[in-house]
């Protein structure tokens, strides 16, 4: 009888007990459904926000900006990556995309644009085990620091911890002799120094399409600006000549399936300036009429102008990217443009002086040569400033400077003026405007 009563007596409590709890669970949804004042604020979540995605913080928290150095081959981007690789604060990564044209070669530069979008998407979280898997050294074998395109100058690779033989505070060129002697180190050891830093910068010449980097842009975890480095499109022909033994490769995979014409051994170093030519029109129209992912996270820069005003550029570029110029980065950048002469060798970054630098291709060029570079890139000589020649007197005629201020013809728009007002009053470099009010 007494065990009856006892159970009977449970059964009330617990029953009480679930009274009482959807009691309250009834007055605070009610709380919940209530109306506001006007004006009052709305209650707090009462769940914690996840956790933001890997790569999109930098140290202590702090949110990672993200640079994409667009341009293409000869342009002068080894020595402007050089104004990031050098500088303390940031992250550097050469041509990454290489990976992508060697591994899925002979694809070509249109159908591997998907492909290079999705590794950078990595690589700007500091995902770098996306190296391992365009690699190609062979199924089995791990990939280390050594085997990235650009390693042996790479300055976080070469400096330590990863390798004793340079320190990444102290600014000047590393020798890649020197650094092809550091210890392999793991992807996962690179990776971890990917995250300490604040800025990454990635330089590539393997995107052509603007477009094509607008859903990193629109990603809200990522805070991504890119920078158009341009450059007179005959000294980039004239460079292309110069090296094309080593571009032949990445040649025909720009040309794709065009079949080969005249002009000799130089076929496919010309034959690619229409394709580079045409991408480089296309980006600067999209520049001059952007969507809503490139406002305020585009600027233009002229290698002409970074050549002459180093100084000024560099810190135009620096203010873009939220980064402060230390005066031995601005020697570094005066002493890269103050070199005794013109390197003969196309493919290593050396100091150059600066006025032979801009008129090289004035005197390695055929009069010929330099009319089919101008039918190909007109528009984009005609947006940025780039007089086209006459006649063969007026190309030999160094003292006649054939570099203006750029002249891009806007649709009229308010939007339109601001942006190419701001153009004209910086010769050197442009940006975008956030809003167009």
């Amino acid at each position: 009888m007494k065990v009856c009563r006892r159970k009977a007596l449970a059964l009330c409590l617990g029953y009480a007990v679930l009274l009482l709890l959807a009691a309250l669970n009834l007055l605070e949804y009610k709380w919940r459904r209530e109306p506001r004042r006007c004006g009052e604020p709305p209650a707090a979540p009462r769940h914690h926000p996840p956790p933001p995605p890997a790569g999109s913080r930098g140290p202590a928290g702090a949110r990672r900006q993200l640079v994409y150095v667009f341009t293409t081959w000869r342009s002068g981007s080894s020595f402007f990556g050089e104004l990031f690789n050098q500088n303390p604060e940031v992250f550097f990564l050469y041509e990454p995309v290489w990976h992508v044209w060697q591994k899925l070669y002979p694809g070509d530069a249109v159908s591997l644009q998907g492909a290079a979008r999705d590794m950078l998407s990595s690589l700007y979280r500091c995902d770098l085990s996306v190296f391992q898997l365009y690699s190609t050294a062979g199924s089995g074998k791990n990939l280390t620091t050594l085997g990235i395109f650009g390693a042996a100058t790479n300055k976080v690779i070469c400096s330590s911890p990863l390798c004793p033989a340079y320190r990444k505070e102290v600014v000047g060129m590393v020798d890649d002799r020197v650094c092809k002697k550091c210890p392999p180190q793991r992807l996962s050891r690179f990776q971890e120094e990917c995250h300490k830093y604040r800025t990454l910068v990635i330089k590539g010449v393997r995107v052509f399409d603007l477009a094509v980097l607008a859903p990193l842009m629109r990603d809200p975890t990522l805070d991504l600006k890119v920078i158009h480095l341009v450059r007179d499109p005959r000294a980039v022909a004239s460079s292309r000549i110069k090296s094309r033994h080593g571009l032949i490769r990445e040649s025909l995979q720009v040309l794709g399936g065009k079949k080969e014409g005249g002009g000799g051994s130089d076929y496919h170093a010309l034959g690619a300036m229409e394709v580079i030519c045409s991408s480089m029109a296309k980006t600067l129209q999209t520049a001059l009429h952007p969507p809503d992912w490139l406002q305020g996270n585009y600027m233009a820069v002229r290698y002409e102008d970074l050549v002459v005003e180093p100084i000024k550029t560099l810190r135009q570029v620096y203010g873009f990217v939220n980064l402060a110029v230390s005066p031995d980065m601005e020697k570094f950048a005066l002493n890269m443009t103050s070199g005794p002469g013109y390197s003969s060798k196309p493919f290593v970054v050396s100091a150059r002086n600066a006025t032979q630098a801009l008129s090289a291709w004035r005197t390695a060029l055929s009069y010929q040569q330099i009319k089919q570079v101008e039918e190909y890139c007109q528009q984009p000589m005609a947006l940025l400033g780039y007089e086209r020649v006459g006649s063969p007197e007026e190309v030999k005629d160094l003292s006649r400077t054939l570099l203006r201020k750029p002249r891009l013809h806007a649709s009229g728009t308010k939007y339109m003026y601001k942006a190419l007002s701001s153009f004209s009053k910086t010769p050197g470099s442009y940006s975008v405007p956030k809003s167009c009010s």
